[in-house]
C-alpha cells in the first residue's frame, strides 16, 4: 500500500555529496532509500510467525525451526540488506568448522528461556551509517571455538531472575581471554541507488591459524508458497561466481563474488521452502530445502544443493586465516551486468568512506571531544541498522493461507483480533533489531526525535505514518506493539512531530506545514480516543494501563481492579496533559498561517487547564492526585464507594506531570488574537482552575508565556525529591523508583494478599509482563529526555530568577537550565571513559576485557536501560532506538566542553 511521501520542505544548498543524494530523493528523483540494511536479526518467535490456539510465539516457532522452515511474514539473517519491499535478500553466514550449525542467524534466547527475558547471545556492533544506506558498517565477533547453544539455554534455565545472565563470555570465557575470535566487519557501499557493494572482512584475533567459511546469501523473500499457482521465482548460474536473478517487482539482478587471495567461490543453490520431512515427518515439496546450504557445507551433503539455481543461493569461500592476518570476500549486487565487476570496487568504498565521513562532520555539534562524536556516530548508526522491513497483515494472518491449513478459531478472539484493517509493509525504525524487531509506538517517536538530526524526512514519514488507516485503528488507537496493538503507550506521536518540526526549523529556517497539519488531524482521532476510552466517567482524570512502564506498580495495570473499583493514574492524567500542551502548540502555530485554527487551540487550552484542576479535586471536580503531606504525585484507586485511596509509591508516576509543560514566547501574528482573545476570556471567567497550577496569565521572563501542571511550590517541592540521591538523583541520571524504597518497602494490601513494591537497581526480580524489563529503580532514557526537556521548558519562562538545590542536600543552587545540563552530564557518563574509574565506561560493565581490550573498548553497546547505581547497561543490549536520545541531549545541551548557556529547542 503505497504511502505519501512528507511534503518537501525548504532546505539549504546540500553540503556534502550525502546531503545531495537526501535532497534527489526528497524531490523523488533518485529513490536512494530503496535498498538498505532492512533485515532484521531475527525473524522467528515473533507474533507473526505464530498460528498457535494459545498465542505461544517462542515455542510455535523457536530458533531450531529458523533454518528449516519458510517464513511467512519477514526475513532475517546476519547483517541482512534488502530492498523497501523485502523481495531480495542479502545476507551473510559463516562457519569455523567447530559449530554444529551454519551461523545464519544470530542466537538467543526465547523469554521463557531466559531468567530476565528474551536475550541475544552475541557480540555485534553497529558502527557506521549514511541515511540512504550509501555507507554503512557493523562488526560481528565470532568465537572460533564451538558454540554453546545447548550450554546457553540449559544455565539460563536454571538460574532465578535473582541471578544475573549467564552471557556468551562466561561460557567462553578462555577463548575470548585469548582472542580466538573474528572480527568480521561487514561493509557496504552504493555505486548508485541500484548497484549495492558489500565487503567482508575477517580478521583472526587469535594466537594460531584457524579456518573460516564466508558465505554471503542472496535469496527471495518466500511469497509464492501461500497462493495457489503462485510461481517461484530463481537465481542462476552465470559464470564462476556469479549468477542472475529476474526478479519479480524489482528486475534483473547480477550478483557477483570475489575472494581476496583468488580463492575459489563455488556456488551453492537451493529454494527457500520448508524443510517438511525434517521438521515433522512429512513430504518435501521440492528435493531442495531451506537448510540445504546448512547440509552441504556443515555435513558435506553436496547432494542438498543444486549446483545451477533455486530460489536462494551461497558463495562459500574459505580460508586458513593466520594469526593476526585476514580474509576478505567482496560482493557486487546491480541491476547492470559488468564485465569487470571489480574493477571500481575499492574506489567507491573509498569515495562512500570519505562522503560519510564529510556528512557526519557537517551535521555534527561543536564542542563534542573524540568520545562524544563516537557516542554521536555509533547512536545515528544504531538508529539506522535498525530500520527494518516490517510486514504484517492481520485479516490474512487471522484467516490463514489457502495452501496452509486454517489456523485455529480462538485467533478470531485473540491477540490483535480487532485491528484486522492493520495491513503494514513498509520499513519502519525499530527499538532492536534481535529482541524487538517490531516497532512500538512510543519507542518510535522517541527515536524520530534522535533520527531528525541525521534525517528529518525519514522522521516526518514515520510519524505520518502511523495515522494512516492501514496503521490507526477505526477509533483512532494507534497501535502499541504487535504483542498486544490494544496496549495503550503514552500519547507522544504528536509530542515528536512538533519536536521534529522544532528540529527542522532550526536547520532549515523553516518548518514543514503539511506535515504538521497531517499529524495534526490524525492526532485529534487519537485524541478523542483517549477521552472516549480513557476517561469513560468524564473526570479529566484518565487510565490507560502499563503506559509503557511495565511493572512500575504493585499489580499488573493493564488488568481491571476487583469490585468495581477504578485505577486513577497520575501519569496516564499527565501524558493527556502534555497532548493538550502538544495539541496547542501545533494549532497555534498553524494558525500563525491558518487562522481557522485558532478555534482547535482555544479547545487543547481549555482542556488542560480542566485536567490539572482534575487531578488535585479542586472543588470535587476530579480525584486527588496530589498528596500535600509528602509534596509528591500518586496513582490513586478510585473505590466504588466513592472513596479515594492514594497509593504512595515514589515512582517515575509522579515525575511524569513534570512533562506537561508548555512555554511559549510571545507571538505578534494575527492569526493569533482571536486564541489570546478567547483565551483570556476563559481565565478571567473561570480563575477556579488557576489553582495550584502554573501562573498562566502571568508573562514570565521575556513576555514568555507558562502552562503546566506544577505551580512554582509544587515544582520546587518535587524538584527537590527527584534530586535527593537518596531518592531520585543517580549518578547516571534520574532512576525510575525512589531508592526511598530499597529501606521501605511499599506494601499494598490486594483483597487480604500483600503486593510490595522495592527499589530495585537493576534487573527485574518479578515475571510481570515476562521479566525482561523493570521500572522499579533502574534509568531509562525516554524519560529521562522528558524531564531535561521539561526542566529547559520551566526555565524559559523562570530564567536565572528560580533556583534550586542540586543536589539536594550539597548547598549548591542552581537555575532550572543548570539542573537540566547536570542531569545531561550524569547521563553521557554512561558512556564515556571514567579517570575515577580507570577509564571504564559505566554502561559497559566491570570486566576489564570488555574495558581495556583495543578491539572492544571504543564499541558501544546502547542498551534498553541502566542499573539505577552502578549505571551498568541491562535489557536488550542493542536498542539504540531511543537510547539514541543521548545522541539528542549531545545536540542540544552540548557535549563536556559546551557552556552552560541555553540551547534553542
Amino acid at each position: 500500500m503505497p504511502i505519501p511521501a512528507p511534503k518537501p520542505a525548504p532546505n539549504a544548498a546540500p553540503i556534502t555529496a550525502e546531503h545531495a543524494r537526501l535532497l534527489e530523493h526528497r524531490a523523488g528523483k533518485v529513490n536512494w532509500k530503496r535498498w538498505g540494511t532492512y533485515v532484521a536479526e531475527r525473524a522467528w518467535g515473533t507474533v507473526r510467525e505464530d498460528y498457535s490456539a494459545d498465542g505461544d510465539s517462542w515455542r510455535y516457532f523457536p530458533h531450531e525451526h529458523a533454518r528449516l522452515r519458510a517464513y511467512r511474514w519477514n526475513e532475517d539473517g546476519i547483517g541482512g540488506f534488502c530492498d523497501e519491499k523485502q523481495n531480495l535478500c542479502l545476507a551473510l553466514a559463516f562457519w569455523n568448522e567447530r559449530d554444529p550449525i551454519l551461523k545464519e542467524r544470530l542466537f538467543g534466547l526465547t523469554n521463557p528461556q531466559g531468567n530476565h527475558g528474551e536475550d541475544v547471545k552475541e557480540y555485534y556492533f553497529f558502527l557506521d551509517g549514511t541515511p540512504t544506506h550509501s555507507y554503512m558498517k557493523m562488526v560481528y565477533k565470532y568465537p572460533q571455538a564451538t558454540y554453546p547453544y545447548e550450554e546457553l539455554v540449559a544455565v539460563n534455565q536454571q538460574r532465578s531472575q535473582l541471578q544475573g545472565e549467564f552471557e556468551l563470555f562466561d561460557a567462553l570465557q578462555e577463548t575470548f581471554e585469548a582472542n580466538r575470535y573474528f572480527d568480521i566487519f561487514i561493509e557496504y557501499a552504493k555505486a548508485n541507488p541500484e548497484d549495492v557493494l558489500c565487503r567482508v572482512t575477517a580478521i583472526n584475533r587469535g594466537p594460531d591459524p584457524a579456518p573460516l567459511h564466508i558465505l554471503p546469501h542472496l535469496w527471495y523473500r518466500n511469497r509464492w508458497s501461500w497462493t495457489v499457482g503462485a510461481q517461484r521465482p530463481a537465481i542462476q548460474v552465470i559464470g564462476s561466481a556469479a549468477a542472475c536473478a529476474n526478479a519479480p517487482n524489482v528486475g534483473p539482478r547480477w550478483w557477483y563474488l570475489r575472494a581476496s587471495d583468488a580463492q575459489p567461490v563455488s556456488l551453492l543453490f537451493t529454494e527457500n521452502e520448508t524443510n517438511f520431512q525434517r521438521l515433522n515427518g512429512a513430504e518435501n515439496q521440492s528435493p531442495f530445502v531451506k537448510d540445504g546450504i546448512h547440509d552441504a557445507v556443515v555435513h558435506g551433503l553436496a547432494e542438498r544443493v543444486n549446483p545451477q539455481r533455486g530460489s536462494k543461493v551461497a558463495g562459500q569461500a574459505h580460508a586458513q586465516i593466520a594469526a593476526g592476518g585476514s580474509f576478505t570476500v567482496e560482493i557486487r549486487f546491480t541491476a547492470e551486468p559488468f564485465a569487470e565487476p571489480f574493477a571500481d570496487f575499492d574506489a567507491v568504498f573509498a569515495a562512500r568512506q570519505a562522503e560519510a565521513d564529510q556528512f557526519h562532520a557537517a551535521i555534527q555539534p561543536p564542542n563534542l571531544d573524540d568520545e562524544e562524536l563516537r557516542i554521536v556516530r555509533q547512536g545515528f548508526a544504531g538508529l539506522l541498522w535498525s530500520k527494518q522491513y516490517y510486514h504484517y497483515d492481520v485479516f490474512t494472518w487471522l484467516k490463514g493461507d489457502e495452501t496452509r491449513p486454517t489456523p485455529p478459531p480462538e485467533r478470531w478472539r485473540g491477540r490483535n483480533a480487532t485491528w484486522k484493517a492493520l495491513h503494514n509493509s513498509d520499513v519502519v525504525l525499530m527499538p532492536d533489531t534481535w529482541e524487538y524487531p517490531w516497532y512500538a509506538s512510543w519507542d518510535l517517536a522517541f527515536h524520530c526525535v534522535a533520527v531528525a538530526r541525521i534525517d528529518v524526512d525519514l522522521a516526518k514519514e514515520q510519524l505520518l505514518r502511523m495515522g494512516y488507516e492501514w496503521y490507526q485503528h477505526v477509533n483512532g488507537q494507534v497501535p502499541a506493539y504487535e504483542w498486544n496493538f490494544d496496549d495503550v503507550n503514552p500519547p507522544v506521536i504528536g509530542w515528536a512531530a512538533w519536536r521534529v518540526y522544532q528540529i527542522e526549523m532550526e536547520q532549515c529556517g523553516a518548518g514543514d506545514l503539511s506535515f504538521l497539519k497531517e499529524v495534526f488531524q490524525s492526532e485529534m482521532l487519537n485524541f478523542s480516543f483517549w477521552v472516549n476510552r480513557k476517561d469513560s466517567a468524564g473526570r479529566d482524570v484518565f487510565g490507560g494501563g502499563f503506559l509503557g512502564m511495565d511493572n512500575i506498580g504493585c499489580f499488573d495495570r493493564d488488568t481491571p481492579l476487583q469490585d468495581g473499583n477504578i485505577l486513577e493514574q497520575s501519569d496516564g492524567t499527565s501524558w493527556m496533559a502534555l497532548y493538550c500542551a502538544t495539541m496547542l502548540s501545533i494549532a497555534t502555530e498553524l494558525a500563525r498561517h491558518e487562522p481557522f485554527y485558532q478555534n482547535m487551540a482555544v479547545k487543547y487550552f481549555e482542556h488542560f487547564l480542566y485536567i490539572a484542576h482534575a487531578m488535585t479535586n479542586m472543588d470535587g471536580a476530579g480525584i486527588h492526585l496530589w498528596d500535600a503531606q509528602d509534596q509528591f504525585f500518586y496513582d490513586a484507586i478510585l473505590h466504588s464507594t466513592g472513596e479515594v485511596f492514594p497509593l504512595r509509591l515514589r515512582s517515575m508516576v509522579g515525575l511524569v506531570p513534570l512533562f506537561a509543560v508548555r512555554a511559549a514566547p510571545p507571538v505578534k501574528s494575527e492569526g493569533t488574537d482571536l486564541f489570546a482573545e478567547r483565551a483570556d476570556w476563559f481565565l478571567d471567567h473561570r480563575p477556579d482552575l488557576l489553582k495550584n497550577v502554573a501562573p498562566v496569565g502571568i508573562p514570565g521572563q521575556d513576555g514568555t508565556k507558562l502552562l503546566a501542571i506544577f505551580s512554582l511550590e509544587r515544582l520546587q517541592a518535587v524538584l527537590k525529591r527527584m534530586l535527593d540521591p537518596a531518592e531520585f538523583l543517580s549518578d547516571f541520571g534520574i532512576r525510575a523508583l525512589s531508592r526511598y524504597h530499597l529501606d521501605h518497602p511499599f506494601v499494598f494490601d490486594a483483597c487480604g494478599e500483600e503486593l510490595t513494591v522495592k527499589y530495585l537497581p537493576g534487573e527485574s526480580d518479578s515475571r510481570l509482563f515476562g521479566g525482561n524489563s523493570n521500572w522499579r529503580g533502574p534509568i531509562w532514557f525516554p524519560v529521562n529526555y522528558m524531564i531535561v526537556h521539561s526542566l529547559h521548558e520551566f526555565y524559559r519562562y523562570y530564567g536565572d530568577a528560580v533556583k534550586v538545590e542540586c543536589p539536594t542536600g550539597s548547598g549548591q543552587m542552581c537555575t532550572l537550565l543548570e539542573v537540566a545540563q547536570e542531569l545531561v552530564c550524569r547521563l553521557n557518563k554512561l558512556f564515556l571513559p571514567d579517570p575515577q574509574r580507570g577509564g571504564f565506561r559505566p554502561a559497559v560493565g566491570p570486566h576489564d576485557y570488555f574495558q581495556t581490550d583495543p578491539q572492544w573498548r571504543d564499541y558501544l553497546p546502547f542498551y534498553e536501560y541502566f542499573h539505577g547505581d552502578s549505571g551498568l547497561g541491562l535489557g536488550a543490549s542493542h536498542q539504540t532506538g531511543w537510547t539514541a536520545l543521548i545522541v539528542s541531549l549531545l545536540y542540544e545541551f552540548g557535549g563536556r566542553a559546551s557552556p552552560r548557556a541555553e540551547k534553542k529547542l
